[in-house]
């Protein structure tokens, strides 16, 4: 059943600046594209670890980091790959029943 509030996702890297923000413009950009409402932060991996969101996305390198973070985390190498992350967004959250 899709979701009534919006989703919260992350967008993590290792040190939570320049890639995390590119990345974060990218997933907003896809998530607009796929109709989700969404709320999206950029940050570390350190600081998500304190988190609790619905969607974690970040570096392939990462995942192992940030698999128990949530429902769905996505490994990412594009960053600038909009339809790529729209996929498989798409996917992923059809997966949860919140599409």
């Amino acid at each position: 059943m899709p979701r009534s509030e919006p989703l919260h996702i992350l967008t993590v890297c290792g040190v939570g600046m320049g890639s995390s923000l590119i990345l974060k413009m990218t997933a907003e950009d896809a998530l607009r594209d796929i109709g989700v409402s969404a709320k999206v932060e950029n940050t570390d991996i350190s600081t998500a670890r304190g988190m609790r969101p619905d969607v974690v996305i970040g570096q392939g390198m990462h995942t192992d980091d940030i698999a128990d973070l949530a429902p769905v985390v996505l490994a990412v190498d594009n960053f600038l790959d909009k339809e790529g992350l729209a996929a498989s967004l798409r996917e992923r959250l059809g997966e949860q029943g919140w599409l």
